[in-house]
């Protein structure tokens, strides 16, 4: 089953991952996934540029790699980069041995191809063992999310989507999109009008 607002009793059931931020704030917080990817991560930089919004870019190791001006580019536009695993990996189908290794090739990546570090971490596809999060919880906040685009579903509606998420943000969400080609189409014609919402509905932008 998919939620676009992540169910109060999920977040209740892993209260050591940030879900939302200060509700007290009209800020909201978008993130974006698995990129950085020539032609979507660039045109959602171009949509936040024109807005004067930020945003936080939980990126895959290997897209780094494949395309380090982007992902320097997202740096010095002043948004916020977090690791995402080098492989886009499924910590529940994968050893703690292996995923704890994966998290630090996407870190020696950061390191070797921007020259940063970060104490942010997203696992793919939301999905972790325990034994995972106790292992990265010393060095990383864990940043989920409470309002879900849906923009990986094929086929999705997109004009319910842009609705569901509208209705769904308030002070302090986390929004997550996917900044992948098979995104592409749901970000180009979607993300700017929830953006022009986000303006006219006087929220600000934030870095987690």
């Amino acid at each position: 089953m998919f939620f676009y607002r992540v169910p109060a009793v999920v977040q209740w059931m892993y209260p050591g991952r940030v879900w939302h931020l200060d509700r007290k704030s009209s800020k909201v917080y978008l993130t974006f996934d698995d990129g950085p990817v020539d032609g979507v991560t660039d045109f959602i930089l171009d949509q936040l540029s024109e807005r004067n919004m930020k945003g936080t870019f939980f990126m895959v190791g290997e897209n780094i790699v494949r395309n380090p001006s982007l992902a320097r580019r997202v740096l010095n536009e002043g948004h916020r980069i977090g690791n995402h695993t080098f492989n886009h990996l499924n910590g529940r189908r994968t050893t703690a041995k292996e995923y704890l290794r994966n998290v630090t090739r996407c870190t020696l990546a950061l390191e070797d191809q921007l020259g940063i570090s970060t104490d942010l971490f997203r696992p793919p596809y939301g999905r972790i063992t325990p034994q995972q999060g106790r292992s990265l919880t010393p060095q990383y906040k864990v940043i989920m999310w409470e309002v879900l685009a849906g923009d990986f579903i094929a086929g999705i509606d997109e004009v319910r989507s842009l609705r569901k998420i509208t209705e769904s943000t308030q002070n302090g969400s986390i929004l997550l999109f996917h900044d992948q080609l098979k995104t592409a189409g749901f970000i180009k014609r979607v993300l700017p009008s929830y953006l022009d919402f986000l303006v006219e509905s006087g929220f600000q932008t934030g870095i987690v």
